[in-house]
């Protein structure tokens, strides 16, 4: 079997592909990347020699189908992901994660591909203050990243019901572990940490998030391919609901670093109090995840300790959320102009 990951020299792509070689070693892996700022050669570093990488962009035809050629299955990890960039220039989120979409399911039906699998998010169904989100579900995305993975979905599940492409979704909760670009919170957390450098929390730091560890994610996905019933949306996580107050001092608390260094700003526009996902219908399938949270999150910590060459050239672009949006305001954005 060939399958084409899309995004994967990502964070959640790159471990996939790493999971997916182990797994499934007689399968031929092609790994079609822009390497964008958050994905990286590096990321793959390790297994370049297993898989055949394209750079190209999901958006252009020619590419694609480059890539696509021969493949019986498309994983669909593509994506700008970051809320807090999507609500300074929101351009590149509908440009990549809806268009892009597009594009790859056109060619996935041109190829008469037999499995289309969709990366989504618990995003997309905006915030829940009690109990969980089940796939049914009405969609409420709250900010514009949230909206183009949900216009997404449903551009992928129409693919479904009008032209029948044999395809899946699954919505996982916040994600984490190695690799992971040091603009979401726990790796900003962790890297701030290691260099004595505040943890910029927002607002009151009640804000709750499900975290799961990538390679539990990874092997969700898997299971999903196998046994998934085609058309259906699969919800993942790890019921692992932790304030992102609590995060940050887990962190320092690991890294025996002062509960000073925690500084809470301004909160973002728009931001979800709570998320939370329903997975009975995964572990129908037989899912489970594999690792306690904070043995995980230990590993992770102890991870970008020991691997600063990953992260030290990124220098003064692993920034935080926090210096985007004061950009935003004195129209100091570096991300416009991208056309469709």
């Amino acid at each position: 079997m060939k399958v084409l990951v899309t995004g994967g020299a990502g964070f959640i792509g790159s471990h996939f592909v790493r999971y997916w070689l182990e797994e499934h070693p007689s399968s031929d892996v092609v790994v079609l990347d822009k390497l964008t700022y958050a994905g990286r050669r590096e990321n793959l570093h390790d297994v370049l020699d297993d898989i055949e990488f394209i750079h190209g962009d999901i958006c252009l035809k020619k590419d694609v189908d480059r890539a696509i050629d021969g493949c019986q299955v498309v994983f669909n990890f593509a994506a700008e992901s970051h809320v807090d960039r999507s609500i300074v220039e929101a351009r590149a989120f509908m440009r990549t994660n809806v268009y892009g979409t597009f594009v790859l399911l056109e060619a996935a039906r041109l190829h008469a591909i037999e499995q289309f699998i969709q990366i989504s998010t618990d995003e997309v169904y905006g915030s829940r203050l009690k109990g969980s989100f089940r796939e049914q579900d009405p969609l409420a995305p709250s900010s514009p990243y949230a909206a183009s993975k949900a216009g997404a979905d449903l551009l992928v599940l129409s693919y479904f019901k009008t032209h029948g492409l044999p395809i899946l979704v699954t919505r996982s909760s916040n994600n984490f572990g190695p690799y992971q670009y040091p603009e979401k919170l726990i790796p900003l957390f962790i890297l701030n940490a290691l260099e004595r450098k505040t943890l910029p929390v927002y607002g009151d730091g009640r804000n709750v998030r499900d975290w799961i560890y990538v390679q539990d994610n990874c092997s969700a996905i898997d299971l999903i391919a196998q046994k998934g019933t085609p058309g259906e949306i699969y919800n993942v996580a790890a019921k692992n609901e932790r304030e992102n107050l609590e995060i940050a001092h887990l962190i320092l608390e690991f890294l025996d670093r002062p509960k000073e260094l925690i500084q809470f700003v301004q909160d973002r526009p728009g931001h979800d109090r709570r998320y939370s996902l329903d997975v009975e219908r995964v572990e129908q399938l037989g899912w489970r995840p594999n690792i306690q949270f904070e043995d995980a999150l230990r590993e992770t910590v102890r991870w970008y300790q020991e691997n600063e060459w990953w992260w030290r050239p990124l220098g003064r672009r692993r920034s935080s959320a926090l210096e985007g949006q004061a950009n935003s305001v004195s129209g100091a954005s570096s991300h416009i102009g991208e056309q469709f």
